[in-house]
């Protein structure tokens, strides 16, 4: 087992690499495709700009890279942007291209009395697919860390791994396809659950 993080100037890769590394993971920061030969798990993080996320991947020769990883239902985990750049584009940044593995739009959290956008912290999340192995050691209602103002609007609610409330608003949490995962939360910031969870995925 051999588990590539995509560096491509994106978000803090290090505290990804550290919790790969904190469950006796074999880890490592990939910044080519060239890298990929050797890997049997590939994740995608991310923090910032939709746009200027989509644009450093390209930029890095990683944009159809991932997208034939995936498409061959290799083992992937995408993070926070990681997460939105799988879906068509984002109001974030009109302009850009996602990565179109799930149908949808990356859309802003409404204002509404009584909620912070970003939404930041922990939050429950509800699993929609419980049988599923990435929740394999987990609670019913696991909390994971939070930081984000966007979120995907999922076409295919079918591909839902989990949601989440945020004031009124439910959003899907986490996505799932074979052997794809993707969630919205920071599974390196979520203490126990967290790591469980990057458990889970490496044993895909």
């Amino acid at each position: 087992m051999k588990v590539g993080i995509i560096d491509y100037g994106a978000g803090n890769l290090q505290s990804v690499l550290n919790a790969f590394l904190s469950i006796g993971a074999d880890a490592e920061l990939i910044i080519s495709p060239d890298s990929l030969d050797k890997l049997t798990h590939l994740v995608l993080p991310g923090q910032g700009e939709f746009g200027d996320c989509s644009a450093k991947l390209k930029a890095a020769g990683m944009f159809d890279a991932v997208k034939q990883w995936i498409a061959e239902d290799k083992p992937f985990l995408g993070i926070c942007v990681g997460y939105q750049l799988l879906f068509e584009g984002s109001d974030e940044s009109p302009a850009a291209e996602g990565l179109g593995v799930f149908k949808g739009q990356v859309v802003k959290f409404n204002k509404e009395p009584n909620i912070k956008i970003p939404h930041m912290g922990w939050n429950a999340v509800a699993p929609t697919q419980p049988d599923h192995p990435i929740w394999n050691g987990l609670s019913d209602v696991p909390y994971f860390y939070y930081v984000h103002s966007y979120y995907p609007a999922l076409a295919n609610l079918e591909d839902s791994a989990c949601s989440t409330t945020h004031g009124t608003q439910k959003f899907e949490g986490a996505v799932c396809r074979g052997n794809l995962i993707a969630t919205q939360f920071h599974p390196e910031k979520s203490q126990h659950a967290g790591l469980q969870l990057l458990k889970n995925f490496i044993s895909l």
